[in-house]
């Protein structure tokens, strides 16, 4: 990787990027001060929207149905953040959607 110049992002919603961390298989690609290697959970019963932002009137980057897979890589409050893999999409779901995890 090279520092010669801006880095284009990609669009919000896309890849599991933010400005403070990323998705450990970006680390070739993308410059962040913290990568993570993500916490794989399950969509619970029912169809979940992933966010945009942590709101639940942001706009929905798709649409997860019950038992796909989520890489849960941050939480926050109410809210996890996280892709369904490194190629996206990636967004907001509120937690309490995602199954419980095993022990």
């Amino acid at each position: 990787m090279a520092l010669d110049g801006p880095v284009v992002y990609p669009a919000p919603g896309t890849l599991p990027l933010r400005g403070d961390l990323a998705h450990i298989a970006l680390a070739d690609r993308y410059l962040v001060a913290h990568y993570v290697v993500p916490q794989l959970r399950a969509i619970g019963a029912a169809d979940i929207a992933l966010k945009l932002l942590p709101n639940k009137d942001a706009d929905t980057v798709a649409t997860l149905a019950p038992g796909s897979a989520f890489e849960v890589l941050d939480h926050a409050g109410a809210w996890s953040w996280g892709c369904v893999g490194p190629d996206g999409p990636t967004g907001y779901i509120l937690t309490e959607h995602l199954a419980p995890s095993d022990p």
